[in-house]
Parts: C-alpha cells; structure tokens; sequence
C-alpha cells in the first residue's frame, strides 16, 4: 500500500505540474502580441490543443527528471536549472533563429521579444517545482560539491574539442537530413538540385564562414549550460546521459506546432527530425566527456 500511494503521490504531482507548466510557457506568448508576421502556416503534426498537451507534459517530466536527480539543493539547483533550461531551450535555439530567419519572417523587434518569451519558465515554473518537491531547502549536502573536478586547462581542451565535434555533429545531420528536402532548401534560397556534400561545404565555408564560427560558439553555450546538471547529477551516469540528451533535444519537438516563422510544415517537420536527433547525439556525447565517472582526472582536484 505505501508503494501504491507513493506512486498515486508522484501522478497527481506530475498532472498538477503539467496543468500549471502549460499556463506559464503560454503566458511568454505575451511577449509578441502584435509582432508576429502576417503568415497563415500549414497545421502542426498535430493540433494545437494535443500538442500543448503533449509538449507541457514533456517538458514538466524534463523539468521534474533534472531537479530529482541532483545533487544540488537550493538555490544552486535553483541557478543551474534556470540557466541550464534558458540557455538550451531560448538562448541557443534562438541564436540560430536570429542567424538565419532575421530578414525573411523576423524583425528586430520580433528578435528581442522571443528572447524575453522563453524567460517564464525557468523563471516561474523551476523554482515552483522545486519547491514543491521538496529540492528548495539547502540540506547541507551541496555546500562542500565543486562544481569544477579537473584543471581547468583540461577543461579547456575538452571544451574545444566538444565545440568541434557539435560543428562535425550539426553539418552532417543538416546536410544528410534536413537539407535533402527540396523545399526547406528553397525556403533557404537554394532551390534546384541538391550540391555533392564536399562541394556544398566548401562553398558554404567560403561564402559564410561565419556559421561555423557561430556553431562552434553554440558548441562551447550548449556544454556550459549543461555542465552543471551532469556534474551534479546523483544517478547512474548512463541515466545522466539521456536526461542531459533530451535537455538540448526536447526544445525541437516545438515543430510540431503550426508556427508562422516557419510556414511550411514539411520545412518544420525535416527540422525536427535533424535537430532532435544531432542534439541528443550531442548531448551523450557532452555527458561522456565531463562526466566524472567516465573521465579520468587527477586525484587532487577530485573531492
């Protein structure tokens, strides 16, 4: 019976967080009242409705799966979830935003308003739950866990090498997903056949080296914002992984909304499935390289 009641104690925890998520990622929404562009978009995957269902489950399951398994308690927790949360859900996604949709469906002042829209989540949302699940007072437990573990020189060269590897990641998925549909490459301004790999990258680097520049720099945010949750993370460093994966992966299930920035659905859709699964990839692979249980290190800067 103690069993059955934890568990009927954690479904009606997870429903209540869900019904509250959903209105505190909606009222972000506020922040662009008047200046999305004029653009009816194709229907979602699914419908609205469903899909806010759907994603305000996932995102509360995210949010829930990162705060119990922590070592942080407080307002560590509270810091490194909040900064962990914004940077991979707004900061990162909307970098790539600004980069590439400025000029064809977002103005500057669009720009601001989805940086400040994603705010209320993280805002609101974290410490609530953490509160309510019991994570907000300081045990005493994290007042003596570094957050570094290793030199930072070795730090540094992982850092680098993790900023390589996501622009390895992110050029292959993009070129061998999404960029084999014609109409997200015409959305893009490239319509016709598709270029040989070698030719295309070439060309791109010569022409915009200033995307790889800007994927190395996304490659160097996504680890730092992440950091935290895998160097507190209390589970099986397997676990840590998935949970540190679906952190950057989960943001681009947001695709299967209808979403007027991105009219098409097929260009949403190839999006999703090329983002979702480099991110992830990336994500074990970040949780690999800094996770103490897999990286040896000095015994001196262990504690």
């Amino acid at each position: 019976m103690k069993t059955v009641k934890k568990y009927l104690i954690w479904l009606i925890k997870i429903a209540g967080l869900t019904i509250l998520y959903i209105p505190i990622w909606i009222s972000g929404t506020l922040f662009l009242q008047g200046e999305l562009p004029d653009i009816q978009p194709e229907p979602g995957l699914v419908s609205e409705t469903t899909g806010m269902l759907i994603l305000g489950l996932v995102n509360t399951l995210l949010i829930l799966s990162l705060i119990v398994t922590s070592k942080w308690r407080g307002w560590k927790l509270t810091l490194f979830l909040v900064i962990a949360y914004y940077g991979t859900f707004t900061f990162i996604t909307q970098i790539e935003t600004w980069y590439f949709l400025t000029g064809k469906t977002i103005s500057a002042e669009l720009m601001s308003s989805l940086f400040l829209m994603g705010l209320t989540v993280p805002l609101l949302f974290i410490p609530i739950a953490i509160f309510i699940l019991g994570y907000w007072k300081n045990d005493g437990t994290g007042a003596v866990f570094k957050l570094l573990y290793m030199p930072v020189n070795q730090f540094i060269i992982r850092l680098a090498a993790i900023s390589i590897i996501y622009v390895i990641i992110y050029w292959i998925a993009g070129y061998y997903i999404a960029w084999q549909n014609p109409e997200l490459r015409a959305f893009y301004g490239s319509e016709g056949e598709i270029t040989p790999f070698w030719k295309h990258t070439f060309q791109t680097f010569s022409s915009s080296p200033d995307l790889f520049i800007l994927q190395l720099i996304r490659g160097v945010l996504f680890t730092l914002f992440v950091y935290p949750v895998i160097r507190g993370s209390s589970v099986n460093p397997w676990i840590t992984c998935l949970i540190t994966g679906s952190l950057v992966a989960i943001p681009h299930l947001g695709h299967i909304l209808a979403n007027p920035l991105i009219p098409s659905a097929e260009v949403r859709y190839s999006h999703m499935i090329e983002t979702t699964s480099s991110t992830f990839l990336f994500g074990l692979i970040v949780a690999l390289t800094f996770h103490r249980n897999f990286t040896p290190v000095s015994r001196k800067c262990k504690n």
